[in-house]
C-alpha cells in the first residue's frame, strides 16, 4: 500500500483535517476535556499555520498531523521550535512504514517553512507501549498530571530527527 501526504493550504483542506479529527475524537484518547482537545487540534488553523493530511492510495484520509511553531511561554516568537499538536492515523494503517513515511514527510516539510526549525516537541499520554518508540526519537523532558491522566513531554533536535528519517530509503517530497 502506498500513502501520500498533503499540507492543508486552503480552508477546504483545513476543514477536512478538522472534520477527520473530530470524527475520530474518541479514538484520540487524549487526557483533556473536549474544549482543550479541540483547541490543540484546531490551533494550526487558528494560528494561521499548517496541518498535514495523509491519504491512502484510494484517496481516503487515513491520518492527520497538526503542528505549530513557537511556544506559549514565549508568545510564539521562538519559531525555531515546532510543536506537534496532534498525530493520528486510523488503526488499520498504523505501522512502522507509515510512521517512518510520516516522519520523513514532516521533516522535509518543516525544512520548507520560512524559518529554521531547530527543535521538535510533542506531548503524549503515558503509555508503556509507546515509550520505547518515543525514546528512539526524542528525550522525555517532563511528566505532568492532568485531570484525565498523565502526559509526557518529548523534545528532539530537529537536525538529528531529520538525519534519522533520511537514513532509510525515502521519497524526496520537496525540491
Amino acid at each position: 500500500m502506498s500513502y501520500y501526504f498533503s499540507p492543508c493550504r486552503t480552508e477546504m483542506y483545513m476543514q477536512k483535517y478538522l472534520e477527520f479529527l473530530l470524527e475520530h475524537y474518541r479514538e484520540l484518547n487524549l487526557p483533556y476535556s473536549f474544549p482543550v482537545t479541540f483547541s490543540y487540534i484546531a490551533s494550526p488553523s487558528f494560528m494561521g499555520q499548517e496541518a498535514i493530511l495523509c491519504y491512502s492510495d484510494e484517496y481516503e484520509i487515513i491520518g492527520a498531523i497538526g503542528y505549530i511553531t513557537g511556544t506559549g511561554e514565549n508568545d510564539y516568537q521562538d519559531t525555531h521550535i515546532a510543536q506537534i499538536q496532534i498525530a493520528y492515523f486510523l488503526e488499520p494503517y498504523r505501522g512502522t512504514l507509515l510512521f517512518l513515511r510520516a516522519m520523513q514527510f514532516l521533516t522535509q516539510h518543516l525544512e520548507q517553512i520560512p524559518h529554521e526549525v531547530k527543535e521538535l516537541r510533542f506531548w503524549a499520554p503515558v503509555d508503556d507501549r509507546l515509550r520505547p518508540l518515543f525514546a528512539k526519537l526524542a528525550e522525555r523532558t517532563t511528566t505532568v498530571e492532568t485531570e484525565n491522566g498523565f502526559l509526557e513531554e518529548y523534545r528532539a533536535s530537529f537536525p538529528d530527527l531529520h538525519s534519522l528519517a533520511t537514513r532509510f530509503r525515502h521519497d524526496k517530497y520537496y525540491n
